[in-house]
């Protein structure tokens, strides 16, 4: 939000270069819906376009996509309803998505230019932040089914929706990604421990990562697996860091007096 609204940008590795991709007045890379916060930018697996959230065409955030350089911005949702957490197949064809056409929102995929959207998810709860395996096989998704926020896992047509985390209580536990070799989900928990959190692709082997005590969240894997960059709120505002998988090494890589969030690393790099 460094130039007065949230704007998406790209920067280097180690947060040198930084540009403003969007350049719009409107909501670009995140949204407000029912008091927090949502977007996360999401590139193509050969890292020439990125599908991001934008509410420039009226009240409802939409799925955009541009070219990597910023060029091109389309909309390929086109909805009167709330479209939001894009994310590509591996093969570059299609994105998973959320939307709320019946009031909470359900998992869809599109074809990656927006056409033939099919539902993959229908129930009253509040289900979204898909992440596509590595594989294509499958999809990790949040819902609220179970009474609070828990990671699910389905296959990549809808069927076999399981719960991977069940956790005694109401702790919270969403924005699930896969780590690049598809064995590892990183993710976000309120609870037991807090901040990022990880464990194998079955739900097994839970283990907390990385967790300051104040917000650590929006994880995402560097392409290679070694790495992970996340927004931590642990020196007054939300910054973006990169650490190590085992969570040691970290590193602050931006420093602004607004919030940087929602990191997503280029798959090509």
């Amino acid at each position: 939000m460094r130039d007065g609204n949230s704007e998406v940008y790209v920067m280097n590795a180690d947060g040198s270069g930084a540009v403003n991709l969007t350049n719009h007045p409107f909501q670009d890379g995140i949204f407000q819906y029912f008091g927090r916060y949502y977007g996360r930018p999401a590139w193509s697996p050969d890292g020439s376009k990125i599908a991001f959230v934008s509410n420039r065409d009226g009240e409802t955030g939409e799925i955009y996509i541009m070219n990597a350089d910023g060029s091109g911005q389309m909309n390929l949702t086109n909805s009167p309803h709330h479209d939001m957490f894009p994310d590509w197949s591996p093969d570059g064809t299609r994105i998973v998505f959320a939307s709320n056409p019946d009031g909470e929102p359900d998992v869809y995929v599109m074809n990656a230019d927006g056409s033939k959207p099919v539902r993959l998810t229908d129930d009253p709860a509040q289900d979204g932040w898909p992440a596509w395996s590595p594989d294509g096989t499958r999809i990790a998704f949040t819902s609220t089914r179970d009474g609070n926020y828990e990671i699910y896992v389905m296959n990549a047509d809808g069927s076999g929706q399981v719960n991977i985390t069940n956790p005694e209580g109401n702790d919270w536990d969403w924005d699930a990604r896969w780590s690049p070799d598809g064995q590892k989900i990183i993710w976000e928990s309120s609870c037991c421990p807090g901040g990022v959190n990880i464990m194998n692709s079955d739900g097994s082997d839970r283990q907390g990562l990385i967790d300051s005590g104040t917000s650590d969240a929006w994880p995402d894997w560097s392409p290679d697996g070694s790495r992970i960059a996340f927004t931590s709120g642990r020196d007054g505002n939300n910054e973006i860091y990169v650490a190590n998988a085992d969570g040691t090494g970290l590193i602050r890589i931006t420093d602004n007096d607004v919030d940087d969030v929602f990191p997503s690393w280029d798959p090509s790099r």
